[in-house]
């Protein structure tokens, strides 16, 4: 079993900046891919960033590309996701998930099988 812990969400001002934290905990010694996605009220959950084990492939929304970046640090079981220049689109709970069966990143949900319990964040105009 992993578990996985999503911090850093808050309410932020348009143009502004955060970063959220994942750690992982648990039997992270099969941690592969790790993937950042996000769901607004009444829409679907998407795809927002991922990152491969070895070497640490990084993929991005279009949506967000140039604007955020995923880092891992893998000796602390933790994942990252800086967001600069936040819109108000960026509005979400954001979710962390690990896939422990292989490391290939994928935008597809279903292609993790442990997520987080999510963090909000909430960006005025």
């Amino acid at each position: 079993q992993v578990q996985l812990v999503e911090s850093g969400g808050e309410l932020v001002q348009a143009g502004g900046s955060l970063r959220l934290s994942c750690a992982a905990s648990g039997r992270t010694f099969r941690l592969y891919a790790m993937g950042w996605f996000r769901q607004a009220p009444g829409k679907e959950r998407e795809f927002v960033a991922g990152i491969s084990w070895n070497p640490g492939r990084t993929y991005y929304a279009d949506s967000v590309k140039g604007r955020f970046t995923i880092s891992r640090d893998n000796a602390k079981n933790t994942v990252y996701l800086q967001m600069n220049s936040l819109k108000p689109d960026d509005t979400a709970v954001y979710y962390c998930a690990a896939d422990t069966v292989a490391d290939t990143v994928t935008s597809l949900a279903g292609g993790y099988n442990y997520w987080g319990q999510g963090t909000q964040v909430t960006v005025s105009s």
